[in-house]
């Protein structure tokens, strides 16, 4: 099959959207589909064509990072998709602002159009009633939705009565993922927290930091944020004020072929999310065998219970602190991981994601 993909952002950006994309991508080229990706120029010095793991990749231009931007983008990308969708079999939508250039390139054509709805930026739009109509339109093109949780997948359901929305968890290269020697070796003999996160504000990881002096008095650990973003100045101020900044490393944004050996240099993954869809980075902890502690919101409780880690209330210090310590006395705590890294390669490998992308698009094809 010839699959167009469309997406707002790609590797090199790091995030949930950009992996799951990525991995899929090079999946489905790996079993001998032909895959291009419409996405942006997203840094300065990137190359408007290239070809990244058998995937043709062709860059546009992002005027911003916001939506604004995004919706900007997806109207200057829309000559490039046309030119694109061309002879193919399938047009894949990933994310709503990539609706409108797939549709409007496919415009006179019968290839199916599939989308799939990620991010808290599409339940916020959803739950505006000046904005929610028109999103609703939008998914309506679609001939398939997926969407990455069943929080998502419920909200893009409600836009209309005729979408209908496939739970399709994100998917982990299991090969990638999985038990390493960690790259950070242990501090002064303290246990070790890791918290794999951008450091925006959904993310949640102030109540992490404001934690941080409770279990500190419960346990000798200390902690690695891994992620950048516009809250560290202030996270890290926050934890120079809190009395501990000597507990805490930022790491800043690291590759992503760097996260299976940081992941693995932790005992116990954190994620204090106050929005979230289908963490990836989560399963990804997971399938390297590190346990989670998360927030039970969005997607988070679709794939972690007590025995892979556990869930405390978003936006409370004292819950998460409480969740943390209770997992870090757990003598079975390993065992925990383990089953995690189980559930991963049994549910959510990116091999059974691609899998089913080539069902439903062989379906949509008559195949």
């Amino acid at each position: 099959m010839k699959i167009v993909v469309h997406c707002v952002y790609f590797p090199p950006e790091v995030g949930g959207l950009e992996s799951h994309v990525h991995y899929l991508c090079r999946g489905l080229a790996a079993r001998g589909h032909e895959v291009a990706v419409v996405t942006s120029l997203s840094r300065p010095g990137l190359a408007r064509h290239e070809v990244v793991d058998g995937i043709g990749v062709h860059r546009t231009p992002l005027p911003a990072r916001n939506a604004l931007g995004w919706f900007a983008h997806a109207a200057g990308s829309t000559g490039r998709t046309r030119a694109l969708v061309a002879g193919a079999d399938i047009v894949h939508a990933q994310a709503f602002p990539s609706l409108l250039p797939c549709a409007l390139a496919l415009a006179g054509s019968s290839t199916p159009l599939v989308c799939t709805l990620h991010t808290s930026h599409f339940l916020r739009l959803a739950a505006n009633r000046a904005v929610a109509p028109a999103l609703g339109k939008l998914v309506e093109m679609s001939d398939h939705n997926f969407a990455a949780s069943k929080e998502i997948a419920d909200v893009g359901e409600g836009l209309g009565s005729s979408i209908s929305v496939e739970v399709l968890v994100n998917g982990v290269d299991t090969g990638i993922f999985g038990p390493v020697e960690g790259s950070l070796p242990p501090r002064d003999g303290r246990r070790r927290l890791i918290v794999p996160r951008r450091l925006f504000p959904k993310n949640g990881v102030e109540y992490f930091v404001r934690a941080m002096p409770m279990i500190v008095e419960g346990a000798d650990v200390d902690a690695v944020v891994i992620g950048d973003g516009p809250e560290r100045g202030r996270l890290e101020a926050l934890a120079a004020e809190l009395g501990v900044a000597g507990r805490i490393d930022f790491l800043g944004a690291r590759p992503h072929a760097d996260m299976p050996r940081l992941i693995c240099s932790g005992e116990l993954a954190v994620f204090p999310s106050l929005v979230e869809a289908t963490s990836v980075a989560a399963l990804e902890c997971m399938a390297c065998g590190v346990p989670v502690a998360a927030s039970a919101v969005g997607g988070l409780p679709e794939i972690v219970d007590e025995t892979v880690g556990g869930l405390f209330p978003p936006g409370d210090p004292v819950t998460l602190a409480a969740k943390v310590l209770e997992l870090l006395a757990d003598s079975d705590l390993s065992v925990r991981g383990a089953t995690g890294r189980a559930m991963v390669v049994g549910q959510w490998s990116n091999e059974r994601l691609v899998d089913r992308h080539e069902e439903v698009y062989g379906a949509l094809l008559g195949q």
